[in-house]
């Protein structure tokens, strides 16, 4: 089964970072705000660069002058179970530690960025 990893990131602002198993690499979304284990509450999530699968077990200081300075650690980690993924809707069942259940991504029409949109939402359905 693909895994998923959430890291607690300490960089300029505090956010968390979520990253899914997805075609040999690991697809990763920014969280500004702590994932809601509960239903109705919806975080955004700003899509970022692909990360390599290594990353996965990553925590540690992320030196000053590199990107994503400061601290990480794992906040929550597991496997997961895609329903399905389509260009605007990701749907998923998580096994974690932390969070469990059925879980989307949900793409909106903010941030547009060279012709893509990167915002997306991030709930517990």
């Amino acid at each position: 089964m693909p895994i998923f990893v959430i890291h607690e990131h300490h960089a300029t602002h505090l956010h968390w970072d979520l990253r899914l198993e997805m075609q040999g690499v690991l697809k990763s979304w920014a969280l500004p705000k702590e994932p809601a284990k509960s239903k109705n509450i919806k975080r955004l999530a700003i899509q970022t660069e692909d990360h390599d699968l290594s990353y996965k077990d990553f925590e540690g200081t992320i030196p000053e002058g590199m990107y994503g300075a400061g601290k990480v650690k794992i906040w929550d980690k597991g496997t997961y179970i895609l329903d399905s993924k389509k260009s605007e809707k990701i749907v998923f069942h998580l096994h974690g530690k932390k969070l469990k259940g059925k879980y989307v991504l949900l793409k909106t029409k903010f941030g547009k960025e060279r012709n893509k949109w990167k915002y997306w939402l991030f709930f517990r359905a």
